[in-house]
């Protein structure tokens, strides 16, 4: 094992999960669904305590791991968690509850992203969490820039796509979409950036104010 996957290995085996977290990380895998790992799903929960999120769009609830994390760090939260997968809400659904969540800080929305994000209100929201069909990763981070208020955050897991985006011989469309995606963000103006290497990635999007 090279030294950069020890370093991968460590960080996710030095998060310590609730056991909230470890029953919708199993489900999730049960059903094919691919979640944050441990090591950014403690990252998100940083960014949403440090942020004092009080308002959370994440788009792709899968079946409530990215949601748990978030709300585990932004404690007084609302969660808007947008899916095209209605059975997988339902488990999120369930397991939100588990967890002790009050049904009024989860709002579940089935529907397909490209749908229902034109219709929220912009410079709303302090964190906007991308997690849904890589094929579609730069209109949703474009949709999260509009959400996200001035000082809020976008963030966008499975950034660096199975290894791929690293690899300029790797050409297929989404690794390529994920390469456009990292080279315009560090070059606009109007946000700052950075990508944490754990897990499959987080790329971190803050919105500049002004």
């Amino acid at each position: 094992m090279s030294d950069r996957d020890l370093n991968w290995k460590y960080v996710d085996d030095a998060v310590v999960e609730p056991e909230s977290i470890v029953k919708a990380r199993q489900q999730s895998l049960e059903l094919g669904i691919e979640p944050v790992s441990p090591a950014v799903g403690a990252q998100i929960a940083v960014v949403a305590a440090a942020s004092g999120a009080a308002s959370i769009v994440e788009i792709g609830t899968g079946v409530g791991v990215s949601g748990l994390w978030l709300l585990a760090g932004a404690t007084g939260a609302t969660l808007t968690s947008i899916d095209s997968e209605v059975d997988h809400q339902q488990h999120a659904r369930t397991l939100f509850t588990e967890a002790g969540i009050a049904p009024n800080r989860v709002r579940l929305i089935a529907g397909g992203a490209g749908d229902v994000l034109p219709r929220m209100n912009e410079d709303s929201y302090d964190i906007v969490l991308v997690d849904a069909d890589p094929a579609s990763v730069i209109e949703y981070v474009e949709h999260g820039l509009r959400l996200v208020r001035p000082g809020g955050t976008v963030l966008v897991p499975h950034a660096l796509w199975r290894g791929r985006v690293a690899d300029p011989a790797q050409r297929d469309d989404v690794a390529s979409d994920f390469r456009s995606l990292v080279t315009e963000i560090a070059s606009s103006p109007a946000v700052v950036s950075a990508i944490s290497p754990a897990g499959d990635g987080l790329l971190q999007i803050a919105k500049l104010r002004g």
